[in-house]
């Protein structure tokens, strides 16, 4: 597995990028029938996710203060690991997987932190990523500065998931546990579920895959649907639609987060 191109760490704030939905007949179907009913339509609970801090998970100190910006998040950027689909879904696999991750983003990528704000294991355990970001979830008025997409670390919060989705949907469970991080993102920060976005929205990546990136418009309906709103597709960007239309989807030209065999 190659490398994905290093994240930017304090980027500034990108224009707002719209996305096409490319979800189309036959796969959607597909991919909307790989998740059981239930997954998708169960109950959301507005205290939220029981989300795993870092302590928790025995993460490292940041090797600086970590950037608490005054600003609330525009969107949310869904993130797939690239690492391998195990089937073991135990918390003990999780707590590794966030270890493994953190120790990659600042000794290989040399970032202050875990790039991202939150991960979301195999096993559906939602994990505290860098450092501060459930401290401001809770209070809903300000984020953590990040590293998890170039242009948007300071307008966005950004989830990793688990497992390479290229070829494969996520486990039920984990969607579920997206699905409902992601409604008590919405709630906490006043974002609409139309505000989900994968990572090749906004940089020429694979991320978060294939079959996550066409689960996304699905995200946003059960997302809505936990939060008892309707769900508003945001205005379409000529210019950025006719690039996209140009050039096609982003390729698979960048590697993913972490390299091969450093957790199977």
């Amino acid at each position: 597995m190659t490398l994905r191109a290093p994240h930017q760490q304090p980027a500034p704030a990108a224009g707002r990028y719209t996305r096409r939905s490319v979800l189309t007949g036959a796969f959607a179907l597909a991919t909307a029938a790989a998740l059981p009913v239930a997954a998708a339509g169960r109950a959301y609970s507005a205290a939220g996710p029981d989300i795993i801090a870092c302590a928790t998970w025995g993460a490292r100190a940041a090797s600086e203060p970590v950037v608490v910006l005054a600003n609330r998040p525009e969107r949310i950027v869904v993130h797939h690991t690239a690492t391998a689909n195990v089937t073991d879904y135990t918390k003990q696999r999780a707590f590794a997987l966030a270890r493994a991750i953190q120790t990659y983003h600042m000794d290989a990528q040399g970032w202050i932190d875990t790039g991202q704000h939150f991960t979301v294991s195999r096993g559906a355990f939602v994990m505290e990523g860098r450092h501060s970001s459930l401290a401001e979830l809770r209070t809903g008025t300000r984020q953590v500065r990040a590293a998890h997409c170039v242009g948007q670390n300071t307008v966005s919060i950004g989830i990793e998931n688990e497992g390479t989705y290229t070829s494969e949907t996520p486990p039920a469970a984990q969607y579920a546990a997206l699905a409902d991080l992601c409604a008590h993102i919405c709630d906490q920060y006043g974002l609409p579920a139309s505000e989900i976005y994968g990572h090749r929205d906004f940089n020429a990546t694979s991320c978060p895959g294939d079959r996550l990136y066409a689960l996304l418009p699905t995200l946003r309906k059960d997302v809505a649907t936990r939060l008892g709103t309707p769900l508003s597709e945001p205005e379409e960007d000529p210019v950025w639609d006719l690039v996209r239309q140009a050039t096609g989807r982003p390729a698979a030209t960048l590697g993913e987060y972490l390299p091969a065999g450093l957790l199977r």
